[in-house]
């Protein structure tokens, strides 16, 4: 989705925003909603964030270790959704490819040149850098792949990115798996976006 039309999803998604009730909003997603401050905590990465409402500003509790794209435009636009029209589902344990989601066929040739690759060829000939930026960003550690590590995101969903080495005969490559409860906070291009903040965090960390 190019700019023009991230302006205008948020503008949508900022009005309807408005006019949530936070209770029912908290309860439908488990956040928690702090009536003092007017405002809804979400943890993404290892961070913690507030949301506040019905004036929509997100920042994040620490700012100085706190990644900028945790809470820039694109984060933003996704929280919105998430509050505005997300269900928080527990986790069943099975993960799923992009392309295995509902409309994944549709738009997985975008997801990829837009995540996978971008994630392959940025972290698959320096896996050490990968490594350390995951830890910075509370990942855990799998045993998948060369390297793999599992983020936790808005709203209790998780997300494993797994890299490959390359070596004499093929170039780097990748997978990101989502688990799948994600299809019930975010759509196709929110999840697309769900991958570019984590990858752009791990290469702010780095």
């Amino acid at each position: 989705m190019d700019k023009q039309n991230w302006d205008i999803s948020f503008d949508m998604h900022l009005e309807k925003y408005r006019e949530i009730d936070p209770f029912e909003a908290a309860e439908r997603t488990n956040l928690e909603y702090d009536t003092e401050h007017s405002r809804f905590t979400l943890h993404a990465l290892g961070h913690r964030l507030y949301a506040d409402w019905p004036e929509f500003k997100l920042t994040p509790a620490d700012n100085e270790a706190c990644p900028k794209n945790l809470y820039g435009f694109e984060m933003q636009v996704l929280v919105l959704r998430v509050l505005y029209l997300g269900i928080n589902a527990p986790q069943t344990g099975n993960f799923k490819a992009y392309r295995d989601l509902p409309w994944g066929g549709l738009y997985d040739t975008n997801f990829s040149g837009r995540c996978i690759k971008r994630f392959a060829y940025g972290f698959g000939f320096k896996p050490d850098i990968f490594e350390k930026a995951a830890e910075k960003l509370s990942g855990k550690k799998l045993d998948l792949g060369d390297v793999s590590y599992e983020f936790s995101f808005p709203v209790d969903i998780t997300c494993r990115f797994i890299l490959w080495k390359p070596d004499e005969e093929f170039p780097p490559s990748a997978q990101i798996l989502f688990s799948d409860n994600a299809v019930l906070m975010y759509n196709a291009e929110d999840l697309a976006a769900v991958g570019d903040v984590i990858i752009s965090a791990l290469k702010e960390v780095s």
